[in-house]
Parts: structure tokens; sequence; C-alpha cells
């Protein structure tokens, strides 16, 4: 008996191999690859990104992939389960963020403080 493991013709593995890419790509790993998300937030506005390139992204932490990537793989969680998360966190994280420098470039943000600082109403 022939063992058929290292099978190169699996559909999944072989279209990783069209882009030049390493010879024996996990088919996780493809699938996360090739399905893509078309974000709407920060740098990857207007653009369709792939679920494995926002994993990688600043916005998901080191731990949070760990364990995302674990769960997938153990069929834990679907592919449209993380696709999800992950642009979920993405949003999210982009929102957080934009908020922050708000008081430089929001004026709902203006801290009211300064304002009453000449307000002759505090006298009387």
């Amino acid at each position: 008996l022939v063992s058929a493991k290292t099978s190169n013709k699996d559909p999944a593995a072989a279209a990783g191999e069209k882009d030049g890419g390493s010879s024996r790509e996990e088919p996780w790993k493809t699938a996360l690859k090739t399905t893509v998300v078309d974000m709407e937030v920060g740098e990857f506005r207007g653009h369709k990104v792939s679920v494995w390139d926002l994993l990688h992204s600043k916005y998901i932490p080191k731990e949070n992939r760990r364990e995302l990537l674990e769960l997938y793989q153990a069929g834990e969680l679907t592919l449209e389960q993380v696709k999800t998360v992950v642009s979920t966190i993405v949003s999210k994280a982009e929102a957080a963020r934009a908020e922050q420098p708000a008081d430089t470039s929001s004026p709902r943000a203006e801290p009211t403080a300064t304002e009453g600082e000449d307000t002759p109403l505090q006298e009387d």
C-alpha cells in the first residue's frame, strides 16, 4: 500500500502554490489567505483584505491571534466565525483609536473647562 498523504493535487494547497508560495501550505491557512473581507476602517478602508492579513495586523494582539488560530484549526470555529470575529476586533480597535486623539481633531471633545475661564457669570 502506498500512502497518498502528500497529495499535491489538493485544490486548497494548489491555490497557495499559484502565488509561488510554499509547496505544502496547510488547507486551513490557504482558506484564511484566500477569504477576503471588505473593510471600511483605518488603513484597510476601501480594500478587500484577507482574513489572514487581518489576523496578522497590528489590531489583533498576539494572544488573540494564537487563540483564534487554535480554535479554527481544532474545528471549534468556522471560517465565517473567524472572519466575523477578526473584522469586529479590527473595527472596534480602529474606532477606539480614532476616538483617542479626538481632543485635537474633534470639536465635540473640546474640554469645557478652558471655555469657562473667562465667563463673568462665575464672579457674580
